[in-house]
């Protein structure tokens, strides 16, 4: 029974994090994106993400989006300063040709800060990419 259950593998889909200018507000904030690099549109999207460490715990943080087109990336949330010391997990559900999907990314602690940014080319800006 086990063995014809099919997973199938997440490609083509990463999360970033990156350091934004807010033009409103005047500062520099932490954002959660998902990127689509795939070459044909996802849909039915859901994001759960929290941080941890140890007994330290955020929020259950629950995102919906109808549709991300190929090629393209959406904002998810706006990341604290605080939970950036944390272990940062995002588990994702989408359909794709029919397909349901599932991946988790985790940002390990710690590990999100300006010297690790990079040119994220579909969003076209500097962020941090976990595959």
């Amino acid at each position: 029974m086990k063995k014809d259950i099919k997973i199938p593998v997440v490609e083509d889909i990463y999360m970033a994090i990156t350091h934004d200018y807010n033009e409103m507000f005047k500062t520099n904030d932490w954002n959660a994106y998902l990127i689509n690099d795939k070459e044909e549109a996802i849909e039915m999207i859901l994001i759960v993400s929290h941080g941890f460490d140890g007994d330290l715990k955020t929020s259950t943080m629950r995102h919906k989006l109808e549709k991300l087109p190929a090629k393209s990336g959406a904002k998810i949330e706006l990341m604290q300063d605080e939970v950036l010391k944390l272990n940062n997990v995002f588990k994702l559900t989408f359909f794709a040709n029919n397909t349901l999907y599932e991946k988790t990314f985790l940002f390990k602690k710690n590990s999100i800060k300006e010297s690790v940014l990079r040119t994220i080319k579909i969003l076209n800006k500097r962020g941090i990419v976990v595959k």
